[in-house]
């Protein structure tokens, strides 16, 4: 059973070593740690729904609570505070396409809007109900997650789209292939959100961000379906994949998706090289990029990242060990880690660990070995849990990312972290700030910062900070020429900076596209932008 109120299993206990509540202790003071809401509390908050009963809809008060949110900062403390809703006002689960648009039609008829429901892991609030007067269906995706069809010569797969990661690769795993796609959220997050949200994997380096990975997918809309994409390449006017990709569940619901698959690689490492400040690590970090040499996964933490990772990780012996060495090969007390993935057959693996290694120690690092690339391998999808003991030891945390040329990326990620330090300032807080270059481009790379501080005794003191916080960063990032979003995507805590990207005759196009798939604006309305109705 998946927690209510937080990420992961409910089982999964994720408590904070005690170095790591030591060191958070001594930078911004002791947390509140008070208790949270219970969950016979939430569902009691629940209202009557405003849908008649229907046969396979739930619209008992835990069902809809538990779709009444994701895993946005927003949606953390309402549920831990106690002050979740709205509410949709019935959770249906079709089991096919035909059912889907059968939700659909029932929708229209009733008035009614629609959230499409994935894994329930959107961080920038996609799943929110805002109440504009007409009742609510999640439509839950999580009865279609069959592999439907696969072509091992033509290397393509039809999946449902409602597949959660680990579901998508045991099943082509069975076959000899794998999609290759892992975010953070892989546990729980499914292959339609990934395609409506653009989503960038771990190691899209080797296997391609989700656009590269979709070959052609199937909408049900409103309007009618929409089936774009299933050429190996056409020059036969706009590509409508690019429609879909982002789409935020505006234009239909995605229940099929016929994607780009890849043999189960022979050989997969994690290397970790260190380099002496941040100019180093990035300047190897654009060097093996636009080398074109063939790593899957490369990221470089700052100072203040690597720093923290190395004070909490424990293993106290070998960091003190590893800490002597650096300081032995003249790296200072402030060095940056990088670690990048070589993976494919053995050949090509070792070919791109020679060359990423060449071009690194060109630029001063001093590769370590494969135990921190260990190390982070076995725990990345487990990032997320320590959520959960933050907030327990009594911290709140979030992330903010974006992704800007080469030149820009020194100034901008040093700007992100000092727009946090400000803002949780005027609160009278400190922030714990560090960041990470996720994702690499020829032309530049994704910055990936975290923010920890304090958690406030009440739920109008967290959101009032983190508000602050949220809107601060963002500006700094507009205002650097920064994407508002590398990979987490719109929903509605980004929908005020879409705009800066878009442009008004971008934005009228597609409004123009969701009125003629969607004319009564009832598909996840308020996301994407801030408007209340595009009929």
């Amino acid at each position: 059973m998946r927690r209510w109120n937080g990420w992961g299993e409910a089982r999964r206990e994720t408590p904070l070593p005690e170095a790591a509540w030591a060191f958070l202790a001594q930078r911004l003071g002791e947390g509140d740690r008070g208790g949270d809401a219970s969950l016979a509390s939430a569902c009691a908050g629940v209202p009557a729904a405003r849908l008649p009963a229907r046969p396979g809809w739930d619209r008992d008060a835990e069902s809809r609570l538990r779709h009444a949110h994701g895993q946005s900062f927003a949606d953390w403390a309402a549920l831990r505070h106690g002050a979740v809703g709205p509410f949709p006002d019935a959770v249906a689960r079709p089991r096919d396409h035909a059912e889907t648009r059968a939700v659909l039609a029932a929708a229209e008829r009733a008035g009614a809007v629609v959230i499409p429901y994935g894994g329930g892991t959107s961080v920038v609030g996609h799943l929110q109900v805002v109440d504009d007067g007409r009742p609510v269906i999640s439509l839950d995706m999580s009865r279609q997650v069959r592999l439907l069809d696969i072509d091992p010569h033509d290397r393509l797969a039809r999946i449902a789209a409602g597949a959660p990661g680990p579901l998508v690769e045991s099943q082509l795993r069975a076959h000899g292939f794998v999609l290759g796609h892992y975010p953070q959220s892989f546990e729980y997050s499914t292959l339609g959100g990934w395609i409506v949200t653009r989503s960038a994997g771990q190691q899209s380096r080797r296997y391609g961000r989700i656009e590269h990975c979709l070959h052609g997918a199937r909408l049900a809309c409103p309007g009618g379906e929409l089936e774009v994409g299933g050429r190996v390449a056409s020059s036969a006017g706009p590509d409508l994949r690019q429609l879909v990709l982002g789409s935020e569940g505006r234009l239909g619901v995605l229940t099929e998706a016929c994607v780009h698959v890849t043999p189960t690689p022979e050989h997969e490492r994690f290397h970790a090289v260190f380099f002496g400040d941040w100019a180093a690590g990035l300047a190897a970090a654009r060097a093996i990029s636009q080398a074109g040499v063939a790593v899957s996964m490369l990221r470089v933490s700052n100072a203040d990242e690597t720093d923290t990772q190395l004070r909490i990780a424990g293993h106290e012996s070998a960091i003190a060990w590893l800490r002597r060495y650096l300081g032995w090969r003249r790296l200072g007390d402030r060095p940056v880690m990088m670690l990048f993935g070589v993976t494919g057959s053995r050949r090509e693996a070792g070919r791109a660990r020679a060359d990423a290694l060449a071009l690194a120690r060109a630029a001063g690092g001093v590769a370590v070995g494969t135990a921190l690339g260990r190390a982070w391998a076995a725990g990345r999808f487990a990032g997320a849990y320590l959520r959960n003991g933050l907030w327990e030891a009594g911290y709140c945390v979030d992330t903010m990312e974006t992704a800007v040329p080469w030149s820009r990326a020194t100034a901008t990620v040093s700007a992100m972290q000092q727009a946090a330090h400000e803002a949780l300032h005027a609160h009278g807080e400190r922030a714990l700030a560090f960041s990470h270059l996720s994702h690499v481009y020829a032309a530049g790379c994704s910055l990936y910062m975290t923010v920890i501080w304090r958690r406030g005794p009440d739920h109008a003191t967290d959101i009032e900070r983190w508000r602050r916080l949220k809107r601060d960063v963002s500006r700094t990032i507009v205002a650097r020429g920064g994407t508002i979003s590398h990979q987490h995507g719109v929903g509605r805590d980004h929908a005020p900076y879409l705009a800066a990207e878009t442009g008004a005759s971008g934005r009228r196009l597609m409004r123009a596209a969701l009125a003629e798939l969607d004319p009564e604006g009832m598909m996840n309305p308020h996301k994407l932008w801030e408007d209340d109705h595009v009929g």
